[in-house]
């Protein structure tokens, strides 16, 4: 990767009729990078991308492309450059989506516009990247919005960039072709050494992705980093002011509210075999206990923002006692109990006093299979 500053701004200011909505915007890629815009619907991703691709003009600030001022390029330099995907849609008349794709190619064509050879060739290359090559004699107007955006990454890869700013561009794509998306920029940007920025909404996708993010929230850039610096559980629920369930960065899950109120079904989790329960519980609303699970267990990752009453211990620790003992409490105030047939070893054989407390105790036991078919 060039170590260079390719991109970066200097204290920029972007709004609308020179109404600054965001201020001292101070954000840089190298080369090989990717940096992501993260945050809110209207917090400004859009404005302060479509400042640095010439839509809107520039209310304070520099933009510096390859170390020049970005206002001092002119239109066909800048073009060869830099390659734009927004979120607004074109809609060409009698024009095949190959035909679209080779407008990406005019920077380079001269004044009459006729495509090469060599051109005709980097037009079909940028359509098989994209994985559209059975799209390239259809009309643009008749295909499928995610179609749509796959055609219009591959004009901007036609374009040949040293840079390419998308704004959303898994907007509209199911989940293969969100994949597929990112993975062709990420690829890009370590073969080609192609600097990216763009928006996403997709926090999970962004910190696998992303080199760089930019949080996005009021009037100013609010967090920017790497993706392990900057994400966290708490910095991404309260960037998106979420109060009615929770967002875990470390599976890039997002769980809902948990059920409150008692307790009503205890779940004998742990190995990852409790979640799924938990979250049928969630959706049932049944308020529920479970333990007793060691803190880097994965069931533990989801049952502590799905119950107030999770009974744990520290990983690779003996379970004394009295945690065993919790765990029967609040089996007594439970009124079934679900066994997730978690494997028993010796360090976890816990579980099967539970189970035999509980049914000793009367409680009607659920297996898995019978609770959430």
């Amino acid at each position: 990767m060039n170590d260079e500053l390719f991109f970066k701004t200097s204290d920029l200011t972007v709004g609308y009729d020179n109404n600054p909505l965001i201020s001292n915007i101070n954000i840089s890629v190298k080369k090989g990078e990717i940096l992501t815009l993260a945050g809110p619907n209207g917090s400004g991703k859009s404005t302060i991308l479509k400042s640095i691709t010439r839509h809107l003009e520039i209310i304070n600030g520099v933009v510096y492309i390859d170390k020049k001022e970005m206002e001092k390029l002119n239109g066909n330099d800048f073009a060869k450059k830099l390659s734009v995907v927004l979120t607004e849609r074109i809609n060409p008349e009698m024009m095949t989506c190959r035909d679209v794709v080779a407008t990406g190619r005019y920077p380079y064509t001269g004044y009459f516009g006729k495509l090469t050879a060599e051109d005709e060739k980097i037009v079909d290359e940028s359509i098989k990247r994209v994985h559209c090559s059975e799209l390239s004699d259809r009309e643009f107007s008749a295909t499928s919005d995610g179609q749509k955006q796959r055609i219009m990454l591959a004009r901007a890869i036609c374009q040949k960039p040293q840079i390419i700013i998308l704004d959303e561009p898994t907007s509209y794509l199911d989940i293969k072709h969100k994949i597929e998306i990112l993975s062709i920029l990420r690829e890009m940007a370590n073969t080609k050494e192609i600097a990216v920025i763009m928006s996403l909404h997709e926090v999970d996708l962004a910190a696998k992705v992303s080199d760089k993010i930019a949080l996005v929230k009021g009037d100013c850039i609010s967090g920017y980093g790497t993706p392990e610096e900057i994400f966290t559980n708490e910095i991404i629920n309260d960037l998106y002011d979420i109060d009615r369930g929770s967002f875990n960065i470390l599976f890039g899950s997002v769980e809902l509210q948990k059920a409150k109120g008692t307790p009503k079904a205890f779940v004998i989790g742990g190995n990852g075999q409790g979640t799924v329960i938990y979250r049928c519980l969630q959706r049932k609303q049944i308020p529920f206990a479970t333990g007793i699970l060691f803190e880097n267990d994965v069931d533990f990752q989801v049952a502590k923002v799905l119950s107030d009453n999770v009974i744990s211990t520290k990983a690779f620790s003996q379970v004394l006692p009295e945690t065993i003992e919790k765990a029967k409490q609040l089996i007594d105030k439970c009124q079934f109990v679900i066994d997730c047939n978690v494997p028993v070893r010796e360090q976890n054989n816990f579980m099967e006093e539970l189970l035999y407390y509980a049914i000793e105790k009367g409680k009607e036991i659920k297996k898995t299979g019978e609770f959430i078919s």
